[in-house]
């Protein structure tokens, strides 16, 4: 007899805690998400996925912003740096509703280094 009970590919903690290293990243950009994945990535594949998957992403916005601090000589910078922050803030909720929904979600053109 088979057993036809689905069993969750990841635990509400998982998500949960997934989506708190996006949602952290508002109070404390650097901190509280590198808490939450080092405590967590050797316990979790999901956890582990969303922590590299943000830190690269943090990664990529901080070169992507030091061009546009460098392009603020020929004011184009100001525009650019305009646009990556409402980026940052829209990927992040974006990152973090996925986490909450179960996905592994692959936030657009960050470096993947991690």
């Amino acid at each position: 007899m088979t057993n036809n009970t689905s069993v969750p590919l990841n635990s509400q903690e998982e998500k949960l805690l997934a989506a708190l290293i996006y949602g952290t990243s508002f109070f404390t950009t650097f901190i509280g998400p590198l808490v939450i994945w080092l405590l967590k990535k050797n316990t979790s594949s999901f956890i582990d996925y969303h922590g590299r998957e943000y830190f690269n992403f943090l990664l990529s916005y901080f070169v992507y912003s030091l061009i546009a601090g460098v392009l603020t000589i020929v004011l184009i910078g100001i525009a650019l740096l305009a646009v990556l922050g409402i980026a940052f803030f829209l990927l992040t909720i974006l990152g973090g509703v996925k986490a909450l929904l179960g996905e592994e979600y692959r936030l657009p053109f960050i470096f993947r280094v991690l």
